[in-house]
């Protein structure tokens, strides 16, 4: 039986630095970089930086 492939992007999940807990999932490419984006966060009502959620 064939080995299954891996998909070419995934899906990670940016958290707010912040701290409120609030999220931002996005679709990137396997090989590209780690993300940063800086987005609203409706809880505080400010722009901050979204950074990688790791898995430790």
């Amino acid at each position: 039986m064939a080995k299954k492939h891996k998909s070419r992007t995934i899906l990670i999940k940016l958290l707010s630095t912040a701290g409120t807990g609030w999220f931002y999932t996005i679709s990137r490419p396997r090989t590209s970089p780690k993300l940063s984006l800086i987005k609203f966060d409706p809880r505080e009502k400010e722009y901050y930086l979204r950074r990688l959620k790791s898995n430790d």
